[in-house]
């Protein structure tokens, strides 16, 4: 009985690990961790997903690797010992998306070195990977990869949408055709408009902030309303 409760309790806190932070405890759009990459980097879905990618690999190594030393790496230098961990992890990353990606490469630029100090790969390293298993860092790191990933993402494509009139696929990742989909905008084959109801200004930062806020009021609302229906069941249950 002891053996398949401690599987169950271990079952349960392995789901925790990967699901909380997609949704629950959502790194970006709950915790409003990262916003720095978010807000940069949200211009076009294809930079968002390359950054989601490299941010997951980066964070689920550093998260296994951390775990790993967990028990090795003396208290008084757990921090710079984290940060050189992450720093590896980084340097090995901007190496090979320079050699083989040189287009999302020069689209990150300088927000790539800067997952060497993010706020949620550091974070995750000192708050999990440091106190659990190596399977369960692993877990947190994929999660919270997978969270940030859909986040960024859901801001790209609403700020390419309104801030270009289309969604563009093939000019970062040169590996697939490029192809242009119009919604708000459609040129001719001369490259001439036919019409365009797009607004430049969701492609600067000013637009970035703009979605953000819009995602967070909508989250936040949709929070209230729930809680108002809880709270609202629990009297009928009362009387």
């Amino acid at each position: 009985m002891k053996d398949l409760a401690y599987r169950e309790e271990a079952r349960a806190r392995h789901k925790e690990s990967f699901l909380a932070p997609i949704i629950k405890a959502n790194p970006l759009f709950v915790m409003l961790l990262g916003t720095c990459p978010a807000l940069a980097v949200t211009k076009s879905l294809e930079a968002a997903i390359g950054m989601g990618i490299l941010f997951t690999f980066v964070l689920t190594c550093s998260n296994v690797l951390v775990s790993s030393l967990r028990k090795i790496i003396p208290s008084e230098v757990t921090t710079p010992s984290y940060i050189v961990i992450i720093a590896t992890f980084v340097t090995l990353v901007k190496l090979l998306t320079n050699a083989f990606m040189p287009e999302l490469y020069a689209t990150l630029g300088v927000f790539l070195s800067l997952l060497v100090v993010n706020c949620i790969v550091l974070g995750r390293s000192e708050a999990f990977a440091s106190k659990n298993t190596i399977f369960d860092s692993f877990l947190d790191g994929i999660g919270n990869g997978i969270g940030f990933t859909w986040a960024i993402s859901l801001m790209a494509i609403i700020r390419e949408i309104l801030g270009t009139g289309m969604m563009t696929f093939g000019k970062i990742f040169t590996f697939i055709p490029l192809i242009k989909l119009p919604i708000l905008k459609m040129v001719d084959a001369s490259n001439e408009i036919i019409y365009d109801y797009s607004i430049s200004l969701f492609q600067t930062p000013v637009g970035a902030f703009l979605v953000f806020g819009a995602i967070l009021a909508v989250i936040a609302a949709i929070g209230n309303l729930k809680a108002k229906k809880a709270k609202y069941k629990q009297k009928e249950g009362n009387k």
